[in-house]
């Protein structure tokens, strides 16, 4: 099956077909004319590489968990990966939700101003440079 038929079936792009097999994820044969030529399960195989960055993991987890649903064999070490790209995950929303935390507090003072938070609501809204020095 030609690299087209491939992204059209499986949903994606060409490019991304080729960063696939640049990543090791996915693997074509050539032709003499040096056009990818790939096997029907590809389809299937570009469908749970999609599956797997759509829950967050990078392509270098997503090529060690490949031999294990190959074999159909998970190791300890496979599971405490997945563990961890959890965890990895979990921290980033946490980090997410203050950061959106801190922007809801600067879009409620932007919103409702006071001089606490505003110095152009202060009096005076500046000291004169002679008492500044």
């Amino acid at each position: 099956m030609r690299i087209g038929d491939v992204a059209h079936r499986a949903g994606v792009s060409t490019r991304a077909l080729r960063y696939y097999e640049e990543q090791g994820l996915l693997d074509s044969e050539r032709t003499p004319s040096g056009q990818r030529i790939y096997a029907e399960s590809a389809v299937e195989r570009v469908q749970l590489i999609q599956q797997f960055f759509t829950a967050g993991l990078p392509s270098r987890t997503i090529l060690q968990l490949l031999p294990c649903v190959d074999s159909g064999q998970g190791s300890p070490e496979v599971f405490e990966m997945l563990a961890a790209e959890r965890d990895r995950i979990t921290a980033a929303m946490t980090d997410l939700a203050a950061t959106r935390d801190a922007l809801d507090r600067i879009v409620d003072i932007a919103n409702n101003p006071t001089p606490e938070h505003c110095p152009a609501l202060r009096e005076p809204a500046w000291a004169p440079y002679a008492d500044a020095e």
